[in-house]
């Protein structure tokens, strides 16, 4: 634990009433959690005796009570102008960024402090564009680049909030965010959320922004680099836009804020596109050797082309899954242009699409939710795929819930409830079995047919 000077250790002791420091913190950051309490602290100035106590702090001897003086921070400037003016003056910018930037705690497995540290600049970045320019100065710096590189959605999330925030209404700072200097930023920040996901909706609003409302598309992925040599980037810079272009639509796909956006894609013809895009490839690797086998040829050759990168099939079936997702009239489409058999026969392993069984399935989920109209259509292509793969084993697929399910005979439905309930699953599910084709003839099935 360091030394902390006591005129500094004092005020804590008596605003909380406490004879500990940790114990002391732990109060006021449950006293700053109401707008009363943070009013009442601000009265008592203790905004910047806690900036002076974290600059007494040092990790990672003092990391425990570091990350609660940060809380503190974070709770004080939770909507309270003056915490947050007093933030400004008393350089709390500089402050908090020298201690989130730091390599100790860049290099450590704890990344709590980086956490808590960009939740108090996101907060006090919503004071207003006087504070945002404070906050932007520093995150224009490359510091913030090495807090991008940690592959960690809970670093990702508040620096993502932070720089939406500086860029929202202000197209200066837009221009600089995506200027040569500060576009490494952006790109550590798309390659965490490939790697660790994302919890929050900033990072998609960050690339709405950038590449859909403004023209930065080109030099911001001209700038990725992937260490998966068999996927992106490739040599060619078309294939290349055209695989970050499919990132970015599964993206806002998945988001309910962009409506219009989705709507518009829609519009010109985005689906046609993507189901015209698979059904020009070979298929994929399973149904290759399944079809092989039925033949009982030694070789066969297939007119369809090979995917451009590794995982480029997934890519297209994961935007198709999201763009399904409870949007009937995507659903609808979809079955209008004969591609309800096409993304079930995606539901299977592929060499070259890693997670394409994952995304084939999560598509079909979402084409036949709450649409009749496709249930029958997948159920009435069961056959024709079954008879593709006579003799040979097929995986059939059948989706229950609570309130429906897609199949005749009582003991398979009677099977998926059965294990619905051991499971205690509340949400739809996939149950996937084996049966031959004369089996299924006989039990006739009503359910989609993939070759496993």
């Amino acid at each position: 634990m360091d030394a902390v000077p006591a005129n500094i250790l004092q005020p804590f002791f008596v605003t909380a009433n406490s004879f500990t420091l940790d114990e002391s913190l732990e109060n006021l950051v449950e006293l700053a959690r109401t707008s009363d309490g943070r009013s009442d602290l601000a009265s008592k100035n203790m905004l910047t005796t806690t900036l002076q106590l974290c600059q007494s702090l040092s990790y990672p001897s003092s990391g425990g009570t570091l990350l609660l003086a940060l809380k503190l921070v974070r709770n004080l400037c939770a909507g309270e102008l003056r915490n947050q003016n007093s933030f400004i003056e008393r350089n709390g910018v500089d402050i908090v960024s020298d201690i989130i930037s730091s390599k100790e705690l860049v290099n450590d497995s704890n990344y709590g402090v980086i956490r808590m540290g960009l939740q108090v600049l996101a907060n006090v970045s919503l004071a207003g564009e006087e504070h945002l320019i404070v906050i932007w100065n520093r995150i224009y710096s490359l510091e913030f680049v090495e807090i991008a590189k940690v592959r960690r959605k809970e670093i990702c999330d508040p620096l993502c909030m932070i720089i939406y925030a500086c860029i929202e209404e202000n197209h200066k700072l837009l221009d600089q965010l995506c200027s040569d200097h500060a576009l490494p930023l952006l790109v550590e920040i798309i390659r965490t959320a490939l790697a660790v996901g994302f919890g929050e909706d900033w990072m998609k609003l960050i690339l709405t922004k950038t590449c859909i409302e403004e023209s930065y598309f080109i030099p911001l992925f001209s700038k990725l680099r992937h260490e998966n040599s068999d996927g992106l980037p490739t040599s060619s810079s078309d294939i290349n836009a055209l695989g970050y272009s499919l990132c970015i639509l599964r993206d806002i796909c998945a988001f309910d804020g962009h409506m219009d956006i989705v709507d518009s894609l829609l519009s010109q013809g985005l689906i046609q596109m993507l189901l015209d895009l698979l059904r020009d490839l070979e298929p994929p690797t399973v149904i290759r050797k399944t079809l092989k086998n039925a033949e009982n040829q030694d070789s066969t050759t297939y007119s369809g082309k090979l995917c451009p990168y590794k995982g480029f099939r997934g890519d297209i079936v994961a935007v198709i899954g999201n763009y399904a997702y409870k949007r009937k009239h995507v659903q609808d489409e979809i079955r209008d242009k004969n591609g309800i058999l096409l993304m079930l026969q995606q539901c299977v392993t592929d060499d070259e699409n890693p997670f394409l069984r994952e995304w084939g399935i999560w598509s079909v989920r979402n084409l036949l939710e709450g649409n009749l109209e496709n249930q029958k259509s997948g159920c009435g292509s069961a056959d024709s795929a079954g008879k593709a793969c006579k003799h040979h084993r097929l995986k059939i697929l059948i989706r229950c819930d609570w309130s429906q399910n897609f199949c005749v005979t009582e003991e398979v439905a009677s099977t998926c409830f059965k294990m619905a309930r051991t499971l205690n699953l509340l949400r739809p599910i996939f149950i996937s079995f084996e049966c031959s084709y004369d089996q299924f003839i006989s039990e006739n099935l009503t359910c989609s047919v993939v070759p496993s």
